[in-house]
């Protein structure tokens, strides 16, 4: 019995002992949660992509059905926001199982969409979870907000050169389609449009008796001899009429150059001065919302004339102000109304009514835009190829209001993405 006992103990001892394939039963023991934890990384990596994807598309279908929704049912919102959405869902592995829509109609309308899908797991099934629920929300919200843009476009001569006119007028009228579309009831959204040079066009056979036009320096400068004396001089002048003012207007006095202050009938400095220059670019447009009226306007503008940037900008202000001289329409105390001008230039500042030298004009430009913004104007400036940046990008309310572009061609995207930044129902969550 001792002896037996002996050998039994010695067994035990050589057992605990013994290390051989211990590494292979720990490693089996081990393999499944690591595979698992390396597996989670993949699965949630593949739920984040579906996640996100399902954001875009609850976003997507929110602005969507925002725009029919007070003219539709409940069930027809439901149904559209449905269709809408799971046609946006681009990752086949997402079963969806549920979208709602849930309009809400009062001063300021709403629509939220919310969705969640389930997502089969490849790998966490191993840790005990063979689903993944994910979740998208958003909502949209309208109704006191709206929409004032001022088109200030550069239409000097050398908007004639690598397609930029015919990329600009594209650009344009796809823009005025995009404000059209973001408008749920006439008067939400309205356009103008200032095409400039040196001088704007306010129209002359329309307002040639308009008691705002200074006519000092156009009546020195548009008459006729009637007499004459002996040695030839000029004895008598005949003043052409006034209905036969193209319509130009050039810079006031400073510093109502670049102001948006009202005239004030017997102050000649507040007055705007007429001027027969002999490249006046087309006849602007008051803000409106006839958008076949504002299309247009845009194809009957002109390459011709030199640069005032500052012309264009203070016209595009004067554009979304109340009272003369182009008297914007009356705002409603229910609304909210976000004032925006989009400055588009090819070039530097070459003439205005007191100097040619670009650095001086550049001065009145650089007041204006000062002034402008701080009167609560958001402006976009977009330099097309050639012209001061330093100038544009100052003028722009921010960084990412400015654009520079080295194409006519990136003239239309451009105006795309300001186009979807304006139109955007202001997204929450």
């Amino acid at each position: 019995m001792s002896s037996q006992s002996s050998k039994a103990s010695s067994l035990l001892t050589r057992f605990r002992g013994a290390e051989d394939g211990n590494v292979a039963i720990l490693f089996a023991l081990t393999l499944i949660p690591v595979l698992g934890l390396v597996g989670a990384a993949i699965d949630y990596s593949r739920a984040n992509a579906i996640r996100t994807n399902m954001q875009a598309a609850a976003d997507s279908a929110a602005l969507a059905v925002s725009k029919t929704a007070t003219s539709q049912t409940s069930d027809q919102i439901q149904t559209e926001a449905d269709t809408y959405f799971r046609a946006l869902i681009t990752h086949p592995e997402a079963n969806i199982t549920g979208v709602t829509a849930t309009y809400t109609k009062s001063s300021v309308s709403s629509l939220v969409v919310d969705a969640t899908a389930v997502m089969q797991t490849r790998f966490m099934g191993l840790l005990g979870f063979p689903t993944l629920t994910l979740k998208a929300s958003s909502t949209t919200a309208w109704g006191n907000t709206r929409l004032r843009v001022a088109l200030a476009l550069d239409n000097t001569g050398s908007m004639a050169g690598s397609n930029k006119m015919t990329a600009l007028k594209t650009a344009a009228k796809n823009l005025i389609d995009q404000l059209k579309a973001s408008a749920t009831n006439a008067g939400d959204v309205y356009v103008s449009i200032v095409p400039f040079s040196k001088d704007v066009n306010v129209g002359g056979s329309s307002n040639y008796t308009q008691n705002w036009v200074k006519w000092t320096d156009w009546d020195s400068a548009n008459r006729t001899c009637i007499a004459w004396n002996r040695r030839g001089s000029c004895t008598q002048y005949e003043t052409n009429d006034h209905s036969t003012w193209n319509g130009c207007i050039t810079d006031r006095d400073q510093d109502y150059d670049v102001s948006n202050a009202a005239p004030v009938i017997g102050t000649a400095a507040t007055l705007f001065p007429a001027e027969q220059y002999s490249s006046c670019p087309v006849e602007l447009k008051p803000l409106s919302y006839d958008w076949t009226t504002l299309k247009t306007k845009i194809d009957e503008m002109t390459p011709v004339g030199n640069t005032n940037i500052t012309i264009g900008l203070v016209w595009a202000w004067h554009s979304l102000t109340q009272g003369s001289p182009l008297a914007a329409p009356a705002e409603d105390a229910n609304y909210d109304y976000q004032k925006v001008i989009i400055l588009l230039t090819d070039g530097e500042n070459t003439q205005n009514r007191f100097s040619s030298t670009t650095s001086k004009i550049d001065a009145r430009t650089k007041a204006a835009c000062t002034a402008a913004k701080a009167a609560g104007i958001t402006i976009y400036t977009i330099l097309v190829m050639e012209g001061s940046a330093s100038l544009l990008q100052s003028c722009a309310s921010s960084s990412s209001n400015y654009f520079y572009l080295t194409s006519a061609n990136q003239i239309i995207t451009t105006f795309d993405t300001i186009g979807t930044q304006l139109t955007r129902l202001r997204v929450a969550k």
